[in-house]
């Protein structure tokens, strides 16, 4: 079997995605791909067709066409065979089956074919196996990724604190300002005013420098400036904040930065017309001595539709079959229609769903049953008391099904006066004074780091002081890998989406 090009072709000839697998010129594979057209005839039944020196074996989808231009002597079976796996390809990567979705994932779809055909000949891979190897995950620069945006946070909470500074010093020289030029200087003439007036000193910005004489008996206001008022209460406030840092609090003031940024955040629109989120939260209390007392697993599937006419469409969806897994649909949505061929559609085809910046909860789904083989994350701790120091040695080890990011790892300590002495840490870790916690933190739990421990000494305590060992950690997969596959238009809408999915913990406990 010799394949010499595999092609995603208009009906009128127009080549979408094209990927050749032999050496031939250019206008010689333009003037296969244009003649092919010519030689399909309306109304027949075949799936290939001969001229004198090469064999096209096609198949139709809706309005294109998959096809592949072998030789004569190429085996016809294992060319069906080869034409079926990228018929099963193309709806995987091309996110709508016309000209439009093609040739927005032309380049993944040559990837593909390069996966499924190597130099002409069919390799021996599923869908799975072509999917897995054009994602070519690296470990390495989802860490660098993780540890760029580390350094971004980073840099944002120096500036924050950096701002807090110079309004702090703003403040102290004011009050300075105003001690040696306020209650204490009288002005001696008009030009005097002016130079220390509200143009040049801001302690006196509330204050008129040509005051009406009230009349009648001087009331209270009239008594007390309005600038003291504010001093006053911002040396309380000062003295205040510097209290809770001598405590080891940190105190971030600027609240007019963190305002701005939560706007600008917030006002960023989706650049989809349609957003899908699928959401798991994880439930899990582990005992320390082995065992599992709680294990559930909570499921959201939610759709966002910015457009009046998109909301006219069916969702495609595609689940695994796991133990315990069970669906509630909203009461709008067809049951049928969902249990029997997997589509999240409306009940009245004519009602579209409501559009707007909010998300509207289509599907839930809960797991339940699950044993201790399926924990994502499972922390073993370890006290042991040796003289008047307790030794607490911890340990992580993560399962294969997803990789984990921003792993905390929170052990509560006992009242201690300094940081406990950390001798060994896969990761990082930082001592909340005032909480007496010890968090451990992993920014990526992966294959190639499916395992880490912790050692480090306190003094004498109850082993049962270390306990309950709280754990935060999201994942980019879900226990049901429930995922949509395609958005159907009812209407004129768009059937382009975006797709988010997480796992995330909101308790995750071992006891």
């Amino acid at each position: 079997m010799v394949v010499l090009a595999a092609s995603i072709i208009s009906k009128s000839g127009k080549a979408l995605a094209s990927r050749q697998f032999v050496d031939m010129s250019r206008i010689r594979i333009e003037g296969l791909l244009a003649a092919f057209p010519k030689l399909v005839g309306t109304g027949k039944q075949h799936t290939y067709v001969e001229t004198e020196n090469v064999r096209y074996v096609y198949q139709p989808i809706e309005s294109l066409y998959l096809l592949l231009v072998t030789n004569k002597q190429s085996n016809i079976l294992e060319d069906l065979e080869t034409l079926r796996l990228l018929s099963k390809l193309v709806p995987e990567y091309s996110p709508s089956l016309d000209e439009e979705g093609v040739c927005k994932a032309a380049f993944e779809l040559i990837f593909a074919f390069d996966e499924a055909i190597s130099l002409g000949n069919k390799e021996n891979v599923t869908v799975a196996q072509v999917k897995q190897y054009c994602e070519m995950e690296s470990h390495e620069e989802k860490l660098h990724k993780l540890v760029l945006q580390s350094k971004i946070n980073e840099t944002n909470d120096v500036m924050r604190r950096k701002v807090t500074e110079i309004e702090k010093n703003k403040i102290e020289r004011n009050k300075t300002d105003d001690v040696r030029f306020g209650p204490k200087r009288t002005p001696n003439n008009f030009s005097d005013i002016k130079i220390r007036g509200p143009e040049s000193d801001p302690i006196f910005r509330d204050i008129d420098p040509f005051p009406q004489k009230p009349k009648g008996p001087p009331s209270d206001q009239t008594k007390v400036p309005v600038n003291r008022m504010i001093l006053r209460k911002t040396q309380n406030t000062n003295q205040f904040m510097k209290s809770l840092e001598a405590e080891g609090e940190v105190i971030l003031e600027d609240t007019q930065l963190t305002a701005i940024k939560s706007r600008s955040s917030s006002s960023i629109p989706p650049s989809d017309p349609i957003t899908v989120t699928i959401e798991e939260k994880l439930n899990v209390t582990v005992k320390r001595d082995g065992g599992v007392s709680n294990f559930d697993i909570q499921g959201t599937l939610a759709l966002q539709v910015l457009n009046d006419i998109d909301g006219y469409l069916q969702l495609q969806i595609e689940k695994q079959d796991v133990p315990g897994l069970s669906f509630k649909t909203h009461p709008n949505i067809n049951k049928e229609l969902f249990n029997g061929q997997q589509i999240v559609g409306a009940r009245d085809p004519n009602r579209p769903f409501p559009s707007g910046k909010n998300e509207t909860h289509l599907v839930r789904w809960r797991i339940e049953g699950l044993d201790e083989s399926f924990l994502p994350l499972t922390v073993n701790c370890w006290p042991s008391v040796s003289g008047n120091t307790t030794i607490v040695n911890i340990e992580y080890e993560a399962s294969k099904m997803f990789d984990l990011q921003n792993v905390v790892i929170s052990i509560p300590l006992p009242a201690l006066r300094e940081a406990p002495s950390v001798k060994q840490i896969d990761g990082e870790w930082k001592y909340d004074s005032r909480n007496s916690v010890l968090e451990w933190s992993v920014i990526l739990i992966d294959q190639s780091n499916p395992s880490g421990s912790m050692e480090f000494s306190v003094p004498a305590a109850d082993p049962s002081n270390f306990f309950p060992i709280s754990v935060r950690f999201s994942a980019l997969s879900t226990f049901s890998s429930l995922k949509v596959t395609a958005v159907r238009p009812l209407r004129e809408g768009s059937s382009n989406f975006s797709q988010r999915v997480r796992l995330v913990t909101a308790k995750y406990e071992v006891i």
